[in-house]
C-alpha cells in the first residue's frame, strides 16, 4: 500500500470512530506510526486529508451499491442488502461525523451532498420503481418524492440538535426511520415477502 493510500485509509477509520473535529494531524501521524513530516508531504493540511478520505469513502460506497444492485433478486432483496450495509456502517460511525463535515470542511461536505443528491438519490428512486414494477410497492407512490424524503431522513438522524447522541442511538434511530419508510411502501404481496425477510434485519 502506498504511503498516501495508507494515510487516507487510516485517517478515514479514525474519523469514523472519533468524528472529524476531534482528530488532529498529530493523532493521525501517531496512529500510523509515521512522522508529521511524512504526513505533510502527502497532504498540505487536515482539510485536504478530510476531503480525500471523503472521496475514497464515496468510491467504496458506489462499488457496494452497484454490487448490491447487480446481485439482488428483487427490490426487497436489494433493500435488505442495503440495510445490512447501513447497519454495519452505523455501528462504527461517530454521530458527529456529518455535522463536523458540514461545519468545518466545506469541500468534503459538498462532495457528500453531490453524492447524496445524485448517485444515492438515483439508486433509491430506481429501486422504488423496480419495486412497483415487481408488485411489491404500491403503484401510487412517487419514487422521485420518496427518494428525496429518504435522503433527508438519513441526514437528519445525524443532526445532534434533533437527535442528541446522549439521548439517542444513531443505529436505532436509523433503523426506526427505515422500518417506517418500508412499511409505507408495501403492497399485500410485498408485505408477505417482507415478513420472510424481516428477521434478517434484526441485529
Amino acid at each position: 500500500m502506498e504511503i498516501k493510500e495508507k494515510i487516507v485509509v487510516g485517517a478515514a477509520d479514525m474519523f469514523m470512530r472519533f468524528g472529524v473535529r476531534s482528530v488532529t494531524m498529530d493523532d493521525v501521524a501517531r496512529e500510523l506510526g509515521m512522522s508529521k513530516k511524512t504526513l505533510y508531504q502527502s497532504f498540505a493540511n487536515k482539510d485536504e486529508l478530510v476531503t480525500e478520505t471523503c472521496r475514497m469513502h464515496i468510491c467504496v460506497e458506489v462499488d457496494e451499491f452497484k454490487t448490491i444492485r447487480e446481485n439482488a433478486v428483487n427490490a426487497l432483496d436489494e433493500l435488505l442488502q442495503i440495510t445490512k450495509c447501513v447497519r454495519q456502517m452505523m455501528g462504527r460511525i461517530n454521530p458527529s461525523l456529518l455535522f463536523d463535515l458540514s461545519k468545518y470542511h466545506p469541500e468534503a461536505w459538498q462532495l457528500f451532498l453531490q453524492f447524496k443528491s445524485n448517485f444515492i438519490y438515483n439508486q433509491v428512486k430506481d429501486s422504488l420503481e423496480r419495486g412497483i414494477q415487481e408488485g411489491f410497492y404500491r403503484p401510487e407512490i412517487r419514487p422521485d418524492v420518496l427518494a428525496k424524503i429518504r435522503m433527508e431522513q438519513v441526514q437528519t438522524v445525524f443532526d445532534p440538535k434533533v437527535f442528541p447522541p446522549s439521548e439517542y442511538s444513531l443505529l436505532e434511530v436509523q433503523m426506526a426511520t427505515l422500518d417506517h419508510f418500508i412499511h409505507g411502501l408495501l403492497t399485500d404481496k410485498g408485505r408477505a415477502l417482507f415478513t420472510t425477510y424481516e428477521p434478517k434485519l434484526k441485529p
